[in-house]
């Protein structure tokens, strides 16, 4: 082969992009996109072929291949501007709070009350009593402090931007107290130092890793210290030779100095889950019984609300934060504000949290009915090609995810899968892949699908990605299609 054929040389076949856009083959797609968008994906196909030569010399190339390639990716870089990116996934994980699949699963209630504000016009800055401009704030406000036992609340789009705009109000240019043993990863790289440092305070740290006392508070004060920070490590936890200050203590000094105390609570749980059996996490109430002047939780965890971060404590505090000009740039939507205030009105009736709430439901659901549903997705699974794949029950163990009850092990039920022709990681990918994505995991060189993250009306529809594969076909074209 000569090297004209090979290596670097190879991207001197590239094709043109108006060569491509005019091209007779891409006539379906010149009707349907304008002339700017289909230059747009024959330059991303062009460049994604460049980049590829670059790091992998093709073995073979002429100026007709090379156009047929850019060719053949113009074509799918514009199909993929029809598909929907976000799709429905059925969470075979057993992790409740999934982030990677949008974390809490909204009650039904949260759902039904987004029909009726998409179909036009809302209240969402206006009182209609007086006609004036209203606060779109107050429209979860009285629910969040009767919750709570807080004095006035407002809402931003996560719990890292309430802890953010939190410290920006009350500590610019000030000392802000942590304890070492708090300074917690909050997911994506995020840190809680780097969250501080950017809302303009200086962290102080304090104590050790594994004990901090109350002195080791006291003796860090300063002149210029405006509050302490605690950040509860919802998503680790420290044993052995641990010790930590008790909050009310930390309230009291902070009372004697004049500062504030702001307490992240991270997951946001709003009900005692010990009287389900579950592990015991703070609960925001008691956290502002307890004194604290502000506190900090996420929407989206086991609230099992929408994303955003809930800001909650005494008024003259809460009132600062609002009138903070960075408030209107993390501010929520009415999208947002809809479906948090339907999940919250969940909570004034706590004694049908289990049946009413998705992510209490199946944190909570005995393992009976949890072992049922794995039993009807079995049989589901065998009656469409039980003859091509090795199907089986397993226990199992889900967790909470998303950092929440990270010691909780809750016992659970798989369905577990093995194939006669695929890997067990391209029979998952094949599942992804499907009519609707299933995502499950692999181990012991199989594909486990928990049922507790399941829903009854999910079963239907795993068993149809399972009757959509076609072994023989599917291992060639898996092979083929989506190499490992």
């Amino acid at each position: 082969m000569s090297n004209e054929t090979t290596g670097v040389p190879a991207l001197r076949y590239l094709p043109a992009v108006d060569r491509i856009v005019q091209h007779e083959r891409l006539q379906t797609e010149r009707t349907r996109l304008s002339p700017e968008l289909l230059t747009a994906c024959a330059r991303r196909a062009v460049a994604a072929l460049r980049r590829e030569w670059q790091q992998a010399a093709p073995t073979q190339i002429n100026e007709a291949m090379a156009l047929d390639l850019a060719l053949e990716r113009t074509a799918a870089q514009a199909a993929l501007l029809f598909v929907p990116r976000l799709k429905r996934v059925v969470n075979g994980t057993g992790i409740i709070l999934h982030t990677g699949l949008g974390r809490a699963v909204l009650s039904t209630a949260a759902v039904q009350a987004l029909p009726e504000i998409l179909a036009g016009y809302c209240n969402l800055e206006i009182d209609l009593a007086t006609g004036k401009r209203g606060d779109r704030r107050q429209h979860v406000e009285d629910l969040l402090c009767a919750l709570t036992a807080a004095e006035a609340a407002c809402v931003v789009n996560n719990n890292a931007a309430a802890v953010l705009l939190t410290l920006n109000t009350i500590a610019e240019r000030k000392e802000v107290l942590l304890s070492r043993g708090q300074m917690v990863e909050i997911g994506g790289s995020f840190r809680m130092p780097e969250v501080v440092k950017k809302s303009g305070a200086k962290l102080v740290e304090v104590g050790t890793t594994n004990k901090t006392k109350l002195q080791d508070y006291a003796e860090a004060i300063t002149p210029k210290t405006a509050a302490i920070l605690v950040a509860h490590p919802s998503n680790y936890r420290i044993l052995g030779f641990t010790g930590e200050v008790e909050l009310r203590e930390l309230v009291e000094l902070a009372r004697r100095h004049n500062l504030v105390v702001v307490h992240d609570l991270g997951g946001g749980v709003l009900v005692d889950l010990r009287i389900w059996g579950l592990p015991y996490e703070p609960v925001v109430s008691e956290s502002i019984r307890t004194g604290v002047h502000l506190a900090t939780f996420s929407g989206d965890k086991v609230l099992g609300g929408p994303q955003c971060g809930l800001i909650v404590g005494e008024r003259k505090l809460v009132e600062r934060v609002k009138k903070n000009p960075l408030m209107r740039a993390l501010r929520c939507d009415k999208l947002t504000l809809a479906l948090l205030e339907s999940t919250l009105r969940l909570f004034l009736h706590p004694e049908s949290l289990a049946v009413r709430h998705r992510v209490i439901e199946m944190m909570v659901e005995e393992l009976s009915l949890v072992q049922q549903r794995a039993q009807r997705l079995y049989g589901g699974i065998l009656a469409v090609c039980g003859e091509r794949l090795l199907v089986e029950i397993q226990e199992t163990e889900s967790e909470a995810g998303s950092g929440a009850l990270p010691i909780a092990r809750i016992p659970s039920c798989a369905v577990t899968v093995r194939s006669r022709e695929l890997s067990a990681a391209k029979l998952a990918r094949a599942l992804r892949l499907g009519p609707t994505p299933v995502v499950g995991y692999v181990r012991d060189d199989r594909v486990w699908l928990d049922a507790r993250t399941i829903h009854e009306d999910e079963i239907e529809v795993i068993v149809n990605n399972f009757r959509s594969l076609n072994p023989g076909e599917q291992a060639a074209a898996v092979k083929s299609r989506y190499p490992e």
